[in-house]
């Protein structure tokens, strides 16, 4: 459906656009060596299947009107603290619009990275299309990066990324810093996700790897609802401990009785079953919201101080 947020667990694989799946593959996730990288040649070549967005030129005070990608910066001169920010599976929506015109408000410049759109996208919640998928999105996140750091009014210092699901998880691919190296993106100041899913992926006669990595040099923080049976925050918790015991700069918080995209108005009292057969709704949570807003300022001023 058009309007979830979710990511199919069995159409998340992203090279060469092949399907593939996190259970029933025949390898025991048990066995498995903690926190998997995928080769570093084939997360490259994930990367290149879809050619590079064309980012927006001109910076502009908050749209009242529904973006699709978004430059947007605070009136004055700066240099600004900037924000590149990343949409669910869905695009571009109400709510990281929102998200967008708060982070204005306090004095950020915006990207937001629209990855769909201009190559016939209408959902990647049931995988990569088009040559689209996780590499991709980091790479268009580093690409964005650079775009931002051609403009005096920001300050290539205070420069963070901020991602919700799908746009999550590319923020967890963003983070790590073999990636960074294997897409030729220069590390972000520091790296926030809402309510990513932390998939191991596996496939017969593939790379098996996690979302999650163990090499994250930059501040991180996960935000993560407990009752989210879409992205579940018990697959996260365990990887995230083991990337901060490997010594990975990462921070969580869980919110109890908060469900997937809580801060997605538009999608308040709608459900839906899932691909395994489970019933999901979403129920928007403003004190969750307003919470979450204070713990995503809060640590981009603390991962900008000094810089």
């Amino acid at each position: 459906m058009a309007y979830t947020c979710r990511v199919s667990y069995v159409a998340l694989t992203f090279i060469a656009g092949i399907v593939g799946s996190f259970a029933g593959t025949g390898i025991a996730e048990e066995f498995l060596p903690p926190l998997r990288a995928l080769p570093m040649d084939n997360a490259s070549r994930a990367a290149s299947f879809a050619k590079d967005l064309a980012f927006p030129q001109q910076a502009e005070p908050t749209r009242l009107t529904f973006p699709q990608a978004a430059f947007l910066k605070p009136e004055g001169e700066g240099p600004f603290p900037a924000l590149v920010m990343v949409h669910q599976c869905v695009g571009v929506n109400p709510a990281i619009v929102q998200w967008s015109r708060e982070a204005v408000s306090l004095g950020y410049v915006v990207l937001l990275i629209d990855s769909l759109t201009p190559r016939q996208i209408d959902t990647l919640c049931f995988g990569p299309r088009n040559g689209v998928n996780l590499f991709r999105g980091a790479k268009d996140a580093f690409q964005a990066a650079d775009h931002l750091r051609r403009y005096p009014f920001v300050d290539p210092n205070r420069l963070s990324f901020v991602g919700f699901s799908w746009g999550a998880m590319v923020g967890l691919i963003v983070s790590s810093a073999r990636y960074a190296d294997a897409l030729g993106g220069r590390p972000f100041a520091s790296v926030a996700v809402f309510y990513p899913g932390c998939f191991r992926v596996t496939r017969p006669n593939a790379p098996v790897f996690d979302i999650v990595s163990d090499d994250m040099k930059q501040p991180v923080l996960v935000l993560l609802g407990a009752s989210d049976n879409e992205t579940p925050a018990s697959e996260c918790i365990e990887k995230l401990q083991e990337a901060r015991l490997a010594g990975s700069a990462v921070d969580w918080h869980v919110y109890p009785d908060t469900g997937h995209c809580w801060d997605c108005r538009q999608l308040d009292g709608r459900s839906k079953t899932d691909y395994r057969g489970n019933f999901v709704s979403y129920k928007f949570r403003q004190d969750v919201t307003t919470d979450s807003s204070q713990r995503l300022f809060q640590f981009l001023a603390a991962s900008h101080r000094g810089k």
